[in-house]
């Protein structure tokens, strides 16, 4: 056989397996696509989407939203947790939600579903996030909010992002008392009062404004009136979480003013409660302030990142951290007296 019907030869084996590496590609895509199809189809027909009547979502097709979320992927992820995977789900230039997504087949996940559609289901307040709707299927549960531009408080006070200037006074302050308002609401205005059970920083989202919003309630309980305290297992942040809880077992709201105590404390050093240097000196945030405070040398203890601030509204949010975080439950305040101290530190309306 001649060179030239060699090449001829290989050129036209080469051109063959080209042309079936193409066609099982295809076929192999078509059948994904297929897949995910009759995925998507299977999910509209076999699940339940309800959205709740607003300005937000009158406009908003149940099909539509639905086709947009099963095309969501790992880049759309902006958040995840013991309890779910958040996605930012963008519909057009003017509507964006977050939807937390939440896999069944696993108790905690289930209950934690339940938990947070009963809670958030009645709730409007300027410091409580929104609940849009939910979406219940055979293989998931999806909880559908409004999306907080800025993150979390946590995002913030620890990552170190380069194009975000540090949070300042005025908008720390802000943030602690929003959070405390939005907390107080739960405790005192619904019925059923409502313990969060995981109040910390990463549970704090700011809007576009800078308004704190408590969120995730994966974990809330509810508790009549007439009680004082819900029997539970121990559940939570640690570091967050009040040390009575861990000996009684009992959540009660005094546990939810302590975790804000230690939130006020992250506001106030820009530590976290479980920060390194902390456990390498055997110690943690809530003792080191302590020692601070009793020092009065509160000025020292502040984030390094904040340059100007009124060294004595410092010393104030620093004795009210003081106040929440009382070993004694008892001795500590409700959210409603947390709320009136913190409006009274600064004569500016907030």
């Amino acid at each position: 056989m001649t060179s030239t019907a060699v090449l001829a030869l290989y050129i036209t084996i080469c051109c063959v397996v080209f042309i079936i590496s193409k066609i099982i590609i295809s076929v192999l895509l078509y059948k994904r696509w297929a897949r995910k199809r009759r995925f998507v189809e299977e999910s509209l027909s076999g699940g339940k989407i309800v959205m709740f009547r607003s300005t937000i979502t009158q406009s908003l097709s149940s099909k539509a939203f639905m086709k947009k979320t099963m095309k969501l992927t790992n880049k759309d992820i902006i958040g995840s947790g013991g309890y779910g995977t958040v996605y930012r789900l963008v519909i057009d230039e003017s509507l964006t939600f977050a939807v937390k997504r939440l896999n069944k087949g696993h108790i905690e996940r289930d209950r934690g579903f339940e938990r947070e559609l009963n809670t958030m289901g009645d709730i409007k307040h300027r410091n409580i996030v929104t609940l849009h709707g939910y979406y219940v299927a055979p293989q998931f549960n999806l909880l559908i909010y409004e999306l907080m531009p800025n993150g979390s408080l946590d995002g913030f006070l620890h990552r170190k992002w380069s194009d975000e200037k540090p949070l300042d006074w005025q908008t720390r302050y802000k943030i602690a008392l929003g959070s405390a308002r939005g907390i107080a609401y739960l405790h005192h205005d619904c019925i059923p009062h409502i313990i969060h059970r995981d109040i910390k920083s990463s549970n704090i989202l700011l809007d576009q404004n800078m308004e704190a919003r408590v969120s995730d309630f994966g974990l809330a309980t509810l508790m009549e009136p007439e009680q004082t305290h819900v029997s539970t297992i121990v559940a939570g942040t640690f570091g967050y979480l009040a040390p009575e809880y861990f000996d009684t077992g009992k959540a009660t709201t005094k546990g939810d003013v302590y975790s804000f105590g230690v939130v006020l404390l992250e506001l106030l050093t820009g530590k976290r409660p479980t920060d390194e240097s902390f456990i390498e000196e055997g110690t943690k945030l809530v003792t080191w302030v302590k020692g601070v405070v009793e020092d009065k040398r509160e000025e020292n203890a502040i984030d390094r990142n904040l340059v100007l601030f009124p060294v004595d509204e410092v010393k104030k949010v620093f004795a009210v951290a003081e106040k929440c975080l009382e070993p004694d439950p008892s001795k500590r305040p409700d959210m409603a007296g947390v709320v009136k101290m913190l409006e009274e530190i600064t004569p500016y309306k907030v």
